[in-house]
C-alpha cells in the first residue's frame, strides 16, 4: 500500500495550479544525531513527501510553473558507492528523475548554480522560514540577489511568502488512497491497543505494556510508533505528555493508554482507559461515565458544514455538566464556560487534524473569528478527557477536591473520518464502553 506516483503528480499540478507565477521551494529534513556519531531513523519532511515521495535527506524540490521547460526540479544528493556501503543505497540524480518524475535533476552541490533560473521569471517565492536557519540564508540571499538585479531584468521575485497558506489546505483533504492508508494504520494501533488491554496485570511495568504495543506495530509491518508511546497508570494518567512509562502498575488502577502506529508515514493515534483490575472504582466509573459521553456526543457533532470549533465545544459543556453534578464544580454552567474554571480538570483542546502528521497540517480558523468549516475527507481526532492532578488547584471559589479523586486520569481518544453520510469511527475495533472493559 503506497501512494502512486500518478498521485504525486497530481499533486504537484494541484500546487502549481495555486503558485501562479510563483516559484516554490521546499526542502528535505535533516539527518538528527542521537549521541556521538550515531543518528536517529531518518523521517522525511511531511510536506516534502507530500509532493515527491522521495525519502532521502540532503534534498530541496523547486516548483515552477511558470518555467518553459522545467516545472518540478529535484536537487539530491549523487550516488557514492562508498557511502551507500556504510548508510544504505541513493536514487542519485538520474534515477530521481527517473522514479519521481522530477522534469530536471541535480546534485545537491549545483543548487546556488541552478536555482536562479527558476527564480528570474517568478513574481514571488513560496518558501517556509523553517528551522534549518542556514538554509534559510540560502533561499534569502538568493531572493536578495534577485531583487538587485529587477531594475535591469524587470522581472524577478518582489515577495517571499510562505508556502503553508498555500500548501496545507491540499494535505487537509484526503484522498481515497490516503484514506487507506489511514485505515491501515489505524487498523494496527487498534490491534496493538487490544494486545496492550488484554496484557496489562497489576505488578507489570507500564514498559512492559508499551512493548507489546511497539512489537505489534512493527509485526502488522508498520514503520514504527508515531510518537513515544504513552502508558500511564494510576496518577500518572494526570500527566499528559507522560512517556517515562517505568512505573509498576497496582491494584485498582486506571492505565491510559495513548499511542499510534505510523504506516508509510500516515498515523494511528488512539487512547483508552480502563481498570487494570477489571472493575472501576465508584469514582473511576462516575467520571468514564461523563468522559464517554462527552466523546460520543462530541463525535456527533463531526459533520460536514459544522465549524471545527462545534464538537469541542459540546464536549467541555458535557463535561463541565458531569462535574457540577458530581459536585466537582460549582455555580453557573455559562460562567464557567466562559471563565474557563473547567481547565484545572481539562486544559487541552478536544482533537486535531490528522494523516502524515499527528497533528495534521492544516489551518482551524479562517481569519481571527470564523472557525474552519468541516469537509468531506478531513480526518481528526476526538479525544476530551477528565484529570484530576493529585495536587490539582482548583479556581477561587470552587470546592477543594476531596481525596478519593484524587490521582484520576481518563482520556478516550478516537479518529474521525468526516464524510457526506456522516462521522466515521476508523478506531472502533477498540472497546470503550463501561460493560466492555470490566470483568
Amino acid at each position: 500500500m503506497k501512494i502512486s506516483q500518478a498521485e504525486y503528480r497530481q499533486r504537484r499540478d494541484r500546487l502549481m495550479e495555486k503558485l501562479g507565477q510563483g516559484t516554490a521551494i521546499v526542502q528535505s529534513a535533516p539527518t538528527a544525531v542521537m549521541h556521538n556519531d550515531v543518528e536517529y531513523v531518518y523521517r522525511q519532511d511531511s510536506d516534502f513527501f507530500y509532493l515527491t515521495g522521495f525519502n532521502e535527506a540532503e534534498a530541496v524540490a523547486v516548483f515552477a510553473p511558470h518555467h518553459e521547460e522545467h516545472q518540478f526540479i529535484l536537487f539530491v544528493q549523487p550516488k557514492d558507492p562508498e557511502k551507500e556501503t556504510w548508510t544504505g543505497y541513493r536514487c542519485g540524480v538520474e534515477g530521481a528523475k527517473e522514479l519521481y518524475g522530477a522534469d530536471a535533476t541535480y546534485p545537491i552541490s549545483e543548487l546556488d548554480e541552478k536555482l536562479p533560473q527558476y527564480l528570474e521569471k517568478c513574481d514571488r517565492i513560496y518558501y517556509h522560514l523553517g528551522r534549518d536557519h542556514h538554509f534559510n540564508e540560502v533561499v534569502l540571499n538568493h531572493w536578495q540577489k534577485m531583487m538587485q538585479g529587477y531594475s535591469k531584468r524587470g522581472t524577478g521575485p518582489q515577495a517571499l511568502e510562505n508556502i503553508h497558506p498555500v500548501l496545507h489546505p491540499l494535505r487537509q483533504v484526503k484522498s481515497e488512497a490516503e484514506i487507506d492508508l489511514l485505515r491501515k494504520a489505524t487498523a494496527i494501533s487498534a490491534e496493538a491497543h487490544n494486545r496492550a488491554r488484554e496484557f496489562a496485570k497489576v505488578g507489570h511495568y507500564e514498559y512492559q505494556i508499551e512493548a507489546e504495543i511497539a512489537h505489534t506495530f512493527r509485526l502488522q509491518g508498520g514503520m514504527g510508533t508515531a510518537y513515544p508511546s504513552i502508558v500511564a497508570s494510576g496518577a500518572n494518567a494526570c500527566i499528559l505528555h507522560y512517556i517515562n512509562n517505568d512505573q509498576q502498575v497496582q491494584e485498582n488502577d486506571l492505565i491510559l493508554i495513548d499511542a499510534g502506529c505510523s504506516y508509510e508515514y500516515y498515523n494511528g493515534d488512539i487512547t483508552r482507559t480502563f481498570p487494570v483490575s477489571g472493575k472501576f472504582t465508584p469514582e473511576q466509573k462516575a467520571l468514564y461515565e461523563i468522559v464517554l459521553a462527552a466523546q460520543l456526543k462530541a463525535i456527533e457533532q463531526v459533520q460536514v458544514g459544522n465549524p471545527y470549533n462545534q464538537f469541542h465545544d459540546t464536549a467541555v459543556r458535557t463535561i463541565v455538566e458531569g462535574l457540577i453534578d458530581l459536585g466537582l464544580l460549582v455555580g453557573d454552567i455559562e460562567e464557567i464556560i466562559k471563565e474557563e474554571k473547567y481547565k484545572p480538570f481539562y486544559m487541552h483542546r478536544t482533537g486535531h487534524w490528522l494523516g502524515l502528521d499527528v497533528h495534521d497540517a492544516g489551518f482551524y480558523k479562517v481569519g481571527a473569528e470564523s472557525w474552519r468549516s468541516l469537509q468531506p475527507g478531513n480526518v481528526l481526532t476526538v479525544e476530551p478527557g477528565i484529570y484530576i492532578g493529585p495536587d490539582i488547584k482548583p479556581f477561587e471559589g470552587q470546592p477543594e477536591i476531596p481525596e478519593k479523586w484524587r490521582g484520576i486520569g481518563i482520556r478516550i481518544e478516537d479518529d474521525i473520518l468526516v464524510t457526506e453520510n456522516g462521522p466515521e469511527v476508523l478506531t472502533a475495533a477498540v472497546p470503550k464502553l463501561i460493560e466492555d472493559l470490566e470483568y
